[in-house]
């Protein structure tokens, strides 16, 4: 009786233990290459390290970063909002997101300013996406929205567990707009104490940093 073997039948030889070592090291040289950036940049924000002398945040800094799964939001289709973010994406992007109860007037100047910063990143303005997680939406604002916020995707709370939100950020109370990283980190807030200007200064030293995302 003839015994074969995987490696007869399809005609290959099996890998040595050196070429397997090569393999392995082959993939996390790209997995440096690709994801390295991003992964310095994000620990040069948090520590300063290698950042310019007098460089400061203008937003409200999370001290640690808050992973946006405890946001527990979906998409209108009902997918994760967490999906979008990690190592594995191929392309992997930062992202303004508004949270607010009721939609009231400094809740629309917070989603004017994402959507202003946004425009005046130029070039890189690809690279940051925008979205809303509003509670009650003024029927005004409903139908302006297409008009003036159609870029803006809108979110909704995912069901099973209510958000866990970072601390200093309380919808009801006040809106926020949260700035997530590539890896789906909420790094940073801000509220209406805040410009367009300074926002704007953070997100181009950020996206400066990280060649990802």
């Amino acid at each position: 009786m003839t015994t074969t073997t995987a490696d007869s039948v399809t005609g290959q030889d099996p890998l040595s233990p050196e070429q397997v070592r090569r393999g392995r090291r082959t993939a996390l040289l790209l997995f440096a290459v690709g994801f390295g950036p991003m992964i310095l940049a994000t620990i040069m924000f948090y520590t300063g390290w290698l950042n310019p002398v007098g460089h400061t945040n203008e937003g409200e800094l999370l001290m640690p970063p808050v992973p946006v799964q405890a946001l527990n939001l979906e998409t209108s289709n009902g997918v994760p909002l967490a999906e979008r973010f990690g190592a594995n994406q191929v392309d992997p992007n930062w992202l303004m997101l508004v949270v607010s109860g009721t939609c009231s007037t400094d809740c629309e100047e917070l989603l004017y300013l994402a959507r202003q910063v946004n425009i005046a990143l130029g070039k890189n303005a690809p690279r940051v996406s925008r979205a809303a997680a509003l509670g009650t939406v003024p029927a005004g604002l409903e139908q302006r929205w297409q008009a003036e916020y159609s870029s803006m995707e809108r979110l909704r709370p995912a069901p099973g567990a209510a958000a866990a939100w970072p601390t200093g950020v309380s919808p009801e109370t006040a809106p926020r707009i949260l700035l997530i990283d590539p890896f789906g980190n909420v790094m940073m807030h801000y509220g209406t104490e805040h410009t367009g200007k300074q926002m704007l200064k953070d997100l181009k030293h950020l996206l400066k940093l990280s060649q990802i995302g």
